[in-house]
Order: C-alpha cells, then structure tokens, then sequence
C-alpha cells in the first residue's frame, strides 16, 4: 500500500470520526438504534475503500 493510500485512509477515518463524534455527542441518549447509523456509515465507507486498495495489493 502506497502512501498516498495511507493518507487517503487516515483522511477519510478523521472525517468520519468527528461525523460519528458530533452526531453521538448530540443524542440525548446513546441506544443501539441510534448507534445503528453510525455503524451502518462505517462499513458502507471502509468495506469498499479496504476492497480497492488492501485486498487488491494482497
């Protein structure tokens, strides 16, 4: 994996880290259905971004 994937990953994992912050700080309360979209946005982000870029390079 080359460098510019690595910061690409480390990009996308701060954006979506202080997404999830914001939208988790601002529940009143924290129940598994509304972790649920949190949960839900990471895979849709990071199942095909890992799919294009590590498993390709195996």
């Amino acid at each position: 994996m080359n460098m510019a994937n690595i910061i690409r990953f480390g990009l996308v994992g701060l954006l979506w880290l202080a997404l999830c912050y914001l939208l988790v700080s601002r529940m009143k309360q924290v129940t598994l259905l509304n972790l649920f979209p949190v949960i839900a946005s990471g895979i849709i982000i990071f199942v095909p971004m890992y799919k294009k870029y590590i498993k390709k390079d195996r």
